[in-house]
């Protein structure tokens, strides 16, 4: 592999690796990064290396330049082992031209942004803020990275919110950490009505404030609750849909200023829930035993694998099983995954604690139920299963 060490500016400046083949595309971004950002130390492979040499040379670098024109089929090859070796270099591909499902795929698939030539001033200032607001976050906020648990329902009704509301307390219970729960659903936004909160700042602030996401911040953004911190959603739900955003300069920041971060979303579909399930360590699909939950929770695993966060980090728990629904064997097999926990049904405790704006009792059964679910989430690791014959009847 051909490569050379491209440096501009201060020792001190940030680094990025550049793998582009075309070495005419590659003078042309070179060029245009050391106008725009000339304290980046740039290193440039001439031809797409092997796994091992691409995760070491990103390894040292804060982004990831990848050249996706002359050969979308390394490219890709090796944006997914980079996306899953080093989650903490941002990839940014490199088009000749703007080829809307070519850049869905890439978005899909682990990229952080995307630069389409010719390289123009309005296209490179944004993709390096974002670049910028990543590698601050992560230099002002020390220590070992937190971990992101995503909590979505298969269809509405299914129970995700309380259980991600109750699971941020039984995280806190566990192990005394610094615990974050964000209600990132941006039509219900019903984490606050849960636990009687109410703010002037929602996460559509805090992903207005890129790049400055730093304790201060973090102290007035989210509200202190019961020993955890909250960031709600906003009160109008159109707020949420003015313009596109982009949530991972928000989760990357929570991960440097929190333990564990508990997100709360609205489903597995859309492109804000998708980017919320591939920037998740994990994934709680919530549903129950009914058919009509079933069908939506195959449709939702579908969509997250078509997405690029993918089912071997997604778990699934059964909440509130009917009698007359399948069972929990039942439910495995229809879905082509293990249930991690099953829920039981406590209307009396959490009636009481829906009444006060509390979590329900550690000693209740629900309260056990989601103690275990925080145990059981530090070590599960799902299953793949083959199809059985309850999954094909559904899928019909």
């Amino acid at each position: 592999m051909g490569q050379n060490s491209v440096q501009t500016g201060k020792e001190g400046g940030s680094r990025a690796l550049l793998i582009c083949p075309d070495a005419r595309l590659a003078a042309e971004l070179a060029g245009a990064l050391a106008t725009e950002q000339p304290a980046t130390r740039l290193l440039a492979a001439r031809a797409y290396p092997d796994r091992g040499a691409a995760a070491s040379l990103a390894a040292a670098a804060q982004a990831c330049f990848l050249d996706f024109a002359t050969d979308q089929q390394a490219a890709q090859a090796l944006m997914s082992w980079l996306s899953t070796e080093v989650p903490g270099c941002a990839i940014v591909v490199i088009l000749r031209d703007n080829d809307p499902e070519l850049v869905l795929r890439c978005l899909r698939g682990g990229a952080t942004d995307f630069l389409i030539r010719p390289f123009t001033r309005a296209e490179v200032l944004p993709v390096l803020g974002k670049l910028d607001g990543l590698r601050r976050a992560a230099e002002t906020q020390g220590g070992v990275l937190g971990r992101i648990c995503c909590l979505m329902p298969a269809q509405g009704g299914c129970g995700a919110t309380t259980i991600a509301a109750n699971l941020a307390f039984a995280l806190r219970r566990l192990s005394r950490s610094r615990v974050l729960l964000a209600d990132l659903d941006g039509l219900a936004g019903t984490i606050g009505f849960i636990l009687k909160l109410n703010s002037s700042y929602s996460y559509v602030d805090a992903v207005n404030h890129t790049g400055e996401l730093e304790e201060d911040v973090w102290k007035a953004l989210a509200m202190p609750c019961q020993g955890i911190d909250v960031l709600l959603a906003p009160e109008n739900p159109v707020d949420s849909f003015n313009e596109a955003m982009d949530p991972s300069i928000l989760l990357s920041s929570a991960r440097h200023s929190y333990d564990a971060v508990v997100v709360d979303c609205g489903g597995a579909h859309g492109e804000w829930n998708s980017a919320l399930a591939r920037l998740a360590d994990s994934l709680v699909l919530v549903t129950t035993n009914e058919l009509p939950a079933l069908h939506a929770s195959q449709r939702a695993l579908a969509a997250l694998e078509q997405n690029g966060a993918g089912r071997p980090k997604a778990h699934v728990v059964l909440n509130r099983p009917r009698r007359l629904g399948l069972s929990e064997a039942e439910v495995s097999l229809a879905l082509g995954a293990p249930v991690l926990l099953t829920v039981p049904p406590d209307t009396e405790a959490l009636g009481e604690a829906l009444m006060e704006g509390r979590p329900a009792p550690a000693s209740s059964a629900f309260g056990k139920s989601i103690s275990a679910l925080a145990r059981a989430l530090s070590d599960s690791k799902p299953r793949q299963q083959k199809p059985s014959l309850i999954s094909r009847v559904l899928g019909r």
